[in-house]
Parts: structure tokens; C-alpha cells; sequence
């Protein structure tokens, strides 16, 4: 059995304001979804186009993993797939990290404090990325987002905690998050395992 985890993120192709606000979260249209499959250790993007393949692909993972999807990416796709996306097993950083904290945090707060690393834009400019036909840059910049993501993960699953930037006077704290469920467990292969028989 493989590491059947995915990180996952997606760029929409409008804003809310364009469609009324987020009751109309369904209107929002996919340009890209990016993922991270740790089962072949690549990085790969699905256009819409191609969302029938990435339905099919979550419906075998054991852990989706994201920031803020379960609210927000995980509902955006709800309008193209035909199964519940309630159903998929979600572990969502935002999510934890509200429950912990009670206020949430932007994915740029938590990268630069915990990897010393930032976003490389902003949501706008995957829109207009979009819209302006750029459509390596705006694979770029959601993959990045992935890669940012599953760091900051494997950082809280090895280290038993993350760092953010307080929204007043941007100090440094820590968080103590207990991740250790999600770590794979080694697999020993049975099949090359050496037996002393007596």
C-alpha cells in the first residue's frame, strides 16, 4: 500500500465580489488545481478540463491536505464533482490552527515564520494570470502554494509545532500543533526481510 497523501490547493477565475459574495462560492470557476502526491513524490496541476481525472485521483487518497480547502477549495469543487466532497478525508492547517489560536492566519504569516519562505503573489494576481492566458506563471504560483503547504506539514509533524506573526506588532509566536498522526509509518518489506528459521 503507498502514501496515498495529497496536498492540495486550487486558483479560482473570479473574486467574490464578482459573483455576489461567498453564498455564490459554486459560481467561482476553477483555472487550476495543483497537488502534491506524496504516493510518487511529484508535484502536478489539473486545468478544468481535466477535473474528472482529479476526482477520480481524491477519491483514492487517504488524507487530503490543505490550507483552508475544507471551506473554501473543497466547495469550489463541489460544483464539478459528482461525488460528496464532505466525504474525502481532509486535514486542514487553517482549520486546526483557528481552533488552537481562535483567530485564523494568512498562509503568508505562517511560511514566513515557520520556512522563512512567502507566497510568490497574491490571489488577484492568479486571476489575472487567468485571464491574461499566462497559464505556466499561474501553475507556478498554485504549486507554489502546494510546495508552501506541505512544508509547513512536515515542519509541524517533525517538530510538534509552527510559528506565525501576530497581526499586532508582527511578533513571532509559537504554536504547538500534535501532527505526529499524519506522519507514515516506515513500511518494511516483508518480501526482502531476512528470517532465521529454526
Amino acid at each position: 500500500m503507498g502514501d496515498r497523501r495529497v496536498v492540495l490547493d486550487l486558483e479560482t477565475k473570479k473574486t467574490f465580489d464578482e459573483v455576489g459574495g461567498r453564498e455564490h462560492i459554486d459560481q467561482l470557476g476553477i483555472s487550476v488545481v495543483g497537488i502534491y502526491d506524496y504516493e510518487c513524490s511529484k508535484y502536478r496541476t489539473y486545468e478544468e478540463k481535466e477535473l474528472g481525472q482529479l476526482q477520480n485521483f481524491l477519491i483514492d487518497a487517504s488524507l487530503i491536505i490543505g490550507f483552508n480547502h475544507i471551506n473554501f477549495d473543497f466547495a469550489v469543487l463541489q460544483a464539478y464533482f459528482s461525488i460528496d466532497v464532505e466525504t474525502l478525508p481532509a486535514f486542514d492547517i487553517l482549520a486546526d490552527f483557528e481552533k488552537k489560536a481562535g483567530h485564523r492566519i494568512g498562509l503568508d504569516s505562517l511560511a514566513k515564520a515557520t520556512l522563512n519562505v512567502g507566497k510568490t503573489g497574491h490571489g488577484l494576481d492568479a486571476i489575472r494570470f487567468y485571464r491574461e492566458g499566462r497559464m505556466e506563471e499561474l501553475k507556478s504560483y498554485c504549486l507554489n502554494d502546494v510546495k508552501v503547504t506541505r512544508d509547513i506539514f512536515e515542519y509541524g509533524i517533525e517538530n510538534g509545532k509552527i510559528f506565525y506573526f501576530s497581526k499586532i506588532g508582527q511578533q513571532k509566536k509559537e504554536m504547538a500543533v500534535d501532527w505526529k498522526q499524519y506522519k507514515k509509518p516506515k513500511i518494511v518489506n516483508l518480501a526482502s526481510a531476512q528470517y532465521k528459521l529454526f
